[in-house]
């Protein structure tokens, strides 16, 4: 009977301790849905918000800067003085030019005294013609002085206006080049002002792509500090050679627009399509690098079925390149394939799908 009982109180104590295990919830993964051949390729790059109008502001002379009367970012005005120079030394050579005019207009004043006393005394044959050219030759010299004389001013009087940095333009100061007691030459950048009221965005395309693109296409972008934003854009100019070090071409994307949502050296994401019709219906499909796992030596990628239970499938890669796979078989059209989380997968793990529809690159920007 004591034997009974203590079976019976054990068999109660597993019971009342035994705990139901949760069933593993779904782990969420992005797919993309494979389409026919008609579907769109694309491409995304990564740029800055430019200014389709800025550039480097200098000083036509040289000299040690005293004042700096602005900072990066801040907006100037037309006409407005930024930096000054040490005018000291060309001030005097205003002066000193200003004292060889008054020099010079003595000497045209003298020289036309003699003249007319030259043309009196011919006048009465007290002289003869040759001596009256050589005072009309002396008073036309000293005339000649004079205007070098006084051209020479106004170029130094230019140089007393040069030792002020005047803005050309309305704009805001991206770049400040140089600090006060900095001696600078002539025409040696001292900051660079752009106009904010014409931003466009600048990307850089890998001369194995540049050839696709046309001035004119179409393009879509979207600032990387405003996600629910997305505007539309157009090529505007392609660079006729490439950067001698990064061997890719600079593109320049004209955006309708842009505004403060696009502050200038801002970081944007430009996505380009094409149609995929042209490549006809064996074109490769286009799925991001983090789609294609290695199993066992063989390229495959997940692909999620009606029963949300993800199998993987082995593919055959055409290429590989800086952010994209080219699957050229193994894939048919209406397939689901993860293209975030695959790593993490195993074999009958239940998923839930969000659908992204191809291409993603380009569909982050809509």
């Amino acid at each position: 009977m004591k034997f009974w009982w203590i079976v019976g109180g054990a068999v109660a104590l597993v019971a009342c301790s035994k705990q139901e295990v949760p069933a593993p919830q779904a782990r969420p993964v992005i797919v993309q849905i494979i389409d026919a051949g008609g579907a769109q390729q694309a491409a995304l790059y990564s740029g800055e918000v430019r200014a389709r109008q800025e550039g480097d502001l200098a000083f036509r002379i040289g000299g040690k800067i005293v004042e700096r009367r602005i900072s990066a970012g801040q907006s100037v005005r037309k006409g407005q003085v930024l930096a000054r120079l040490d005018a000291q030394d060309v001030g005097l050579s205003a002066q000193a030019a200003a004292s060889a005019v008054k020099a010079a207009e003595a000497d045209a004043a003298l020289a036309r005294a003699e003249l007319e006393r030259a043309e009196g005394l011919f006048a009465q044959r007290f002289i003869s013609q040759s001596a009256l050219d050589t005072r009309r030759s002396q008073y036309q010299a000293t005339q000649a002085r004079l205007q070098q004389a006084k051209d020479q001013a106004a170029v130094s009087g230019n140089q007393v206006r040069y030792a002020e940095l005047v803005a050309d333009r309305d704009g805001v100061v991206t770049a400040m080049n140089v600090e006060v007691g900095q001696v600078v030459a002539a025409g040696q950048a001292v900051l660079r002002l752009a106009d904010p009221a014409s931003r466009e965005a600048l990307i850089w395309v890998p001369e194995s792509r540049v050839a696709a693109l046309r001035i004119g296409d179409d393009a879509l972008v979207r600032p990387w500090n405003a996600q629910d934003v997305t505007l539309p854009g157009k090529v505007r100019e392609i660079a006729g050679a490439a950067d001698s070090s990064t061997r890719t071409f600079a593109v320049r994307v004209a955006v309708s627009g842009a505004d403060e949502r696009m502050p200038l050296g801002s970081t944007v994401a430009v996505g380009f399509l094409k149609d995929g019709k042209s490549a006809g219906a064996n074109a490769p499909v286009r799925l991001p690098l983090a789609a294609v796992v290695q199993r066992e030596g063989q390229a495959s990628v997940w692909i999620v079925g009606k029963d949300n239970t993800p199998q993987p499938r082995a593919v055959e890669v055409a290429a590989f390149r800086d952010h994209e796979a080219l699957i050229r078989k193994g894939l048919a059209p209406g397939d689901r394939v993860v293209v975030v989380g695959a790593h993490v997968l195993k074999e009958g793990m239940a998923v839930k799908p969000v659908e992204q529809s191809a291409p993603v690159a380009l569909d982050v920007l809509r």
